[in-house]
């Protein structure tokens, strides 16, 4: 049977900066993005449904992130596809990750929590993200406390978080998640994102007491879960070996070379600085093997069964 499909608006915010988001969320300026939901065939269950919201990386929405909604659906779980980019304008952010801010992806992230959270059809209680590259980073800020408590309120969001490939380049001083159960599925070869810099920030996590897991994949890339052929962006633009930029408690960056916390960097300076610096790369592979894909399905799938079925 096919999974029931409908379009959710969810109103949300483009903040400057973490800082913007934390300290003067009045003066974000606000939108409206939007997503597809997607609910298991059948009979409504009662107290709802639990939720993956699945969040694309740079370049957008694509067949990969329907299919894991499909897949999540036919097991037994509603599932909603967040697209960030349609409302903004935005195609890609291959070549510029700077065109809003990864403050803002994690925003939409609780936005959607907040919206779905209300559905009748929704059980609040068990919703969780998955993200994907960009999106992996979007979903790993959104379970961080300080920006949760900010966006939503102490206490309130995300049951489960399952990044994959994520980038963390940005994390957060104090990177505590609470009871947010969090997992990471990622290749060794990639080069978009360093492993080594994702492993620093689970450690991070876990030292707060967090329950963090990771799963390195051999020999395999970045994207390596959508069904397609590895292949050579040429005008992809990365630096995964640039320093972490920490942020405040109050959400803003601390520079790499002076230690102090300036409320007025943005994405763009950290990004300037890493080019300055000789960090900035120009290309990168993704894609992988049908049965790298096929091995993503199943963690997935086992992660959020036990994630949101207990």
């Amino acid at each position: 049977m096919t999974a029931i499909t409908k379009k959710v608006e969810i109103p949300s915010a483009s903040p400057l900066n973490y800082y913007q988001a934390l300290s003067a969320p009045g003066e974000m300026p606000r939108t409206v993005v939007d997503g597809k939901l997607f609910l298991p065939p059948g009979a409504a269950r009662s107290g709802g449904w639990p939720l993956v919201i699945v969040v694309p990386g740079s370049l957008g929405v694509d067949a990969s992130h329907l299919g894991h909604a499909e897949a999540l659906a036919g097991a037994g779980l509603a599932a909603f596809v967040l697209d960030s980019f349609g409302a903004r304008g935005i195609t890609s952010t291959v070549t510029n990750q700077t065109q809003y801010s990864f403050a803002a992806s994690a925003w939409d992230v609780l936005a959607a929590w907040r919206a779905l959270s209300a559905l009748p059809e929704i059980d609040a209680a068990r919703i969780g993200a998955q993200g994907h590259s960009r999106g992996g980073s979007a979903v790993l800020t959104a379970a961080t406390r300080r920006f949760a408590d900010a966006a939503l309120g102490p206490g309130l969001g995300l049951a489960a978080v399952l990044a994959a490939y994520p980038w963390s380049g940005h994390q957060f001083l104090d990177p505590a998640v609470g009871a947010t159960r969090i997992r990471v599925l990622m290749g060794d070869r990639d080069d978009w994102c360093s492993v080594q810099q994702v492993q620093g920030h689970l450690q991070a996590i876990r030292l707060t007491g967090g329950a963090v897991s990771l799963r390195l994949f051999g020999g395999a890339a970045h994207s390596f879960d959508k069904r397609s052929p590895l292949v050579r962006i040429d005008d992809a633009r990365v630096a995964p070996g640039g320093p972490t930029a920490y942020l405040a408690a109050d959400g803003a960056y601390v520079h790499p070379l002076t230690g102090r916390a300036d409320p007025k960097l943005t994405d763009r300076d950290v990004a300037v600085y890493n080019l300055k610096a000789g960090y900035g790369v120009r290309g990168a592979t993704l894609g992988g093997t049908q049965a790298e894909a096929d091995e993503f399905r199943a963690d997935m799938l086992a992660f959020w069964s036990a994630a949101l079925r207990a």
